[in-house]
């Protein structure tokens, strides 16, 4: 590893049209699962100037079921089932704060394209008759990795984990009238100096938010950069920033089209600002709008949970983890650790391999094992929508694979 680098990250706002998407979808697949926690969700949203499409693959018996004659008038969705879904699009817009003239919570058009789950999928997903030796498989073939560092107290790099919480800021701003001037589009992104593998410095800070009108000029301009360094200065380390620290706020000038009436969003394109700012690899799979069936999702997460627990219980102070499925089949294909040369000692990567494999409550990594373990099987994902899906706090159901709740195992078997 290097020791001595620059290193950027970025993140964007809930108001991004790309987020808007991704928190849509999310939405559509927490409805779903507090119906029916064995639905099957696969829900890709696009955003636009006034208008908001679905599409997708769904199973939901509550809500659509293909095999309900009764039903078949209304292309097989339950009585008031498209409504519901209506109604959780427009209140995320509305909560996100979408209320401007291109784009609507209340006056945007919207499309319904979800229909059911081919069955050719299904029959390889779905465990067996009871009885049968057949597991649940694999909702798809893929690679997955998770990730975690000891740079911060939440285990995530700092480039991410700073440009995350500058925007949250802002948006907790905007909400509470703190900084009415703002709208919800916004950008962030980090890069910091490294010595010796550790964060010392901030070399730049670039921040472009959607503001109100007349808010890139003049005094109201002045306002807008003193607020955005005020609440950058206060998220980074103190000694962080200093007079060699380069900044751009809204670089472009004027920011007042946004959101999706400025560029088109769709589900699952911000997978790096979701994930781990570029500091880790990615398997390339999106997860907003999939139940946790679909291993893109739940792999990455119980990747995560599992790294973040060997870099918490002190085995290392990095910790990449891959594994590998094919869509179908239950038992993982692979399973990689990489601790880039930062373990402790009487540790190896080899040896943190065997001992995951050995932790029986994870029930072999198999996907039912993933969901059963972390309870993913529930309403959880649209607060992960938006400020990254790692790093953030686990509470009660939420963010599960945040918990350190495996560290004194793991500590124990390399005592």
């Amino acid at each position: 590893m290097r020791s001595n680098y620059l290193f950027t990250s970025e993140s964007v706002s809930e108001g991004h049209p790309d987020k808007v998407s991704d928190q849509i979808s999310d939405a559509i697949v927490d409805l779903m699962l507090a119906k029916d926690p064995e639905a099957r969700v696969a829900c890709e949203t696009m955003t636009t100037t006034q208008r908001v499409v679905l599409s997708g693959e769904i199973r939901c018996k509550p809500m659509y079921d293909d095999n309900n004659e009764a039903w078949k008038f209304n292309s097989y969705w339950a009585p008031g089932a498209r409504d519901e879904i209506e109604g959780a699009v427009r209140r995320t817009v509305k909560e996100i704060g979408y209320e401007q003239s291109g784009f609507h919570w209340e006056t945007l058009t919207f499309e319904n394209h979800l229909h059911g789950q081919s069955a050719e999928i299904a029959q390889g997903v779905d465990a067996g008759a009871e009885g049968s030796n057949k597991d649940e498989g694999a909702g798809d073939q893929g690679i997955m990795f998770g990730f975690a560092c000891d740079e911060t107290p939440d285990l995530m790099p700092a480039t991410l984990d700073y440009s995350h919480k500058i925007l949250q800021q802002l948006a907790a701003d905007r909400k509470d009238g703190t900084a009415p001037f703002l709208e919800p589009d916004a950008k962030s992104q980090v890069t910091l100096r490294y010595e010796n593998g550790q964060p010392v410095a901030c070399t730049a800070v670039v921040v472009s938010t959607q503001h109100a009108k007349g808010y890139h000029e003049g005094d109201k301009e002045a306002e807008l950069k003193a607020y955005v360094k005020t609440v950058v200065g206060g998220i980074l380390p103190a000694n962080f920033i200093t007079d060699a620290t380069v900044w751009h706020i809204n670089p472009t000038g004027a920011f007042e089209i946004g959101g999706p009436d400025g560029d088109a969003g769709l589900t699952g394109r911000k997978i790096i600002v979701d994930t781990y700012g570029g500091a880790s690899p990615h398997g390339g799979g999106a997860f907003s709008g999939k139940d946790p069936t679909k291993v893109d999702r739940s792999a990455a997460y119980i990747t995560r949970y599992l790294a973040k627990n060997v870099v918490a219980a002190g085995l290392a102070k990095r910790c990449t983890i891959q594994i590998a499925y094919a869509i179908g089949v239950s038992e993982p294909l692979s399973l990689y650790v990489d601790t880039h040369g930062t373990c402790a000692e009487g540790v190896s990567d080899e040896a943190l391999e065997d001992a995951i494999r050995s932790i029986s409550s994870l029930g072999g990594l198999t996907p039912r094992g993933i969901r059963m373990h972390l309870g993913l099987n529930k309403p959880i994902y649209r607060q992960s929508a938006a400020y990254g899906h790692f790093g953030r706090i686990a509470e009660g159901d939420f963010f599960p694979w945040e918990r350190t709740d495996l560290v004194d195992e793991l500590k124990a078997i390399f005592a």
